[in-house]
């Protein structure tokens, strides 16, 4: 078990995302990483080997091990839901990349099966306990733009088969530009605005093929399975009204990523998959744009933020930030713009959460955080 308030804590996938992580064993002394697992022995050694993890195992061997806490699953989507099951039924907390699960269902039973067994569940995206997004929170807190009336948001590219190395995944079903990057910006306004009561959406495939023009698979097509533009409404709990778009279908625009209309004045937001940005408002006292410095630390990449929140929380016993009710939450709007779609409603939602509690200004003292 933990020693000197240490959790320990395995991982489950060694790809690329998950050198930020086990990085971030060095700023938050809270985590202790023991153990690397992948379905490649040789990727799960490589990694650490770099960041001095004291072994490298398979995946069944690191879910025997009864000195893991938490296991940091960073496996491909289509397997977050399998992956944080098994880790559960080993005794295990779980705290996994986004999302939650391809389907509603899966991340129900995750989160039920967490809390029969008293095992927490956290889920990525953590990145709005940034100093970015929390200095904007700050803001809306205080009344800097009045009360929130509405908002955009906007992420829009064509797509990742001119530059990623495998780009499939990103056009099957569990992805798409709503579930691969819908988590940053649905977890942003809802840190910011509270949780959703009801959608809307619209839905389309504008290109059935694509064809990647990335090394090594240059040429090769792409079936599309999965909505490659999405246009949505959001109605808050709260009352404010929110428009976003999704898309893999746009060449090039001049929108922003998510402004904030309040009663009194304007918040615009920055890329809520950046911990750090600019942030500025216009009140309705003032005629021109201001920069607001950041309030709040952790504005560099800070990947692994929320798994530590939720190290510390078990120790604590308060909750963690980035947990699963608000990850499930994202899970549920996402699906519901495409069920909105296809059968030509809104969608209200059953699912809801705690909007999560704003950390500190300047660097967040953990050790006062119950």
């Amino acid at each position: 078990m933990s020693t000197h308030n240490k959790t320990n804590v395995g991982v489950i996938g060694c790809g690329i995302i998950s050198s930020i992580y086990l990085e971030a064993q060095q700023k938050f002394d809270v985590l202790n990483y023991v153990a690397c697992a992948d379905i490649d022995l040789e990727r799960a050694r490589a990694q650490a080997q770099r960041y001095n993890v004291p072994r490298a195992c398979t995946v069944a061997e690191l879910l025997a091990d009864p000195e893991i806490e938490i296991v940091l699953n960073l496996t491909i989507p289509k397997v977050h839901a399998e992956v944080g099951m098994a880790a559960l039924n080993a005794g295990k907390a779980t705290y996994s990349e986004k999302p939650l699960g391809i389907k509603r269902e899966e991340g129900r039973i995750l989160l039920e099966t967490g809390r029969e067994k008293n095992l927490r569940v956290g889920c990525a995206p953590d990145t709005f306990l940034g100093g970015g997004l929390q200095t904007c929170i700050k803001l809306i807190n205080d009344g800097a733009i009045g009360e929130p009336v509405a908002a955009t948001a906007f992420m829009l590219s064509h797509g990742p088969e001119n530059w990623h190395g495998d780009p499939d995944f990103y056009y099957q079903p569990g992805a798409g530009p709503m579930f691969d990057m819908g988590p940053y910006y649905l977890t942003a306004l809802i840190a910011m605005l509270g949780p959703v009561r009801r959608v809307s959406g619209s839905t389309r495939i504008t290109f059935p093929e694509r064809t990647i023009t990335s090394q090594p698979k240059y040429g090769q097509t792409i079936k599309v399975n999965t909505p490659t533009h999405i246009a949505g409404t959001m109605d808050f709990a709260s009352g404010a009204t929110c428009t976003i778009i999704t898309s893999f279908d746009v060449w090039s625009h001049n929108l922003p990523r998510i402004e904030i209309y309040g009663t009194e004045g304007t918040l615009i937001v920055p890329d809520p998959n950046t911990f750090g940005g600019l942030v500025k408002i216009q009140s309705a006292k003032n005629s021109g744009w201001e920069d607001v410095p950041l309030t709040h630390a952790y504005t560099e990449n800070s990947r692994g933020i929320g798994l530590a929140d939720m190290a510390h929380a078990t120790h604590s016993g308060r909750q963690h930030r980035a947990n699963g009710e608000l990850a499930y939450h994202v899970l549920d709007i996402m699906e519901a713009f495409h069920d909105s779609s296809r059968e030509e409603k809104h969608i209200t939602l059953t699912s809801s959460c705690q909007r999560p509690a704003p950390l500190d200004a300047g660097k967040h003292d953990w050790s006062e955080d119950r």
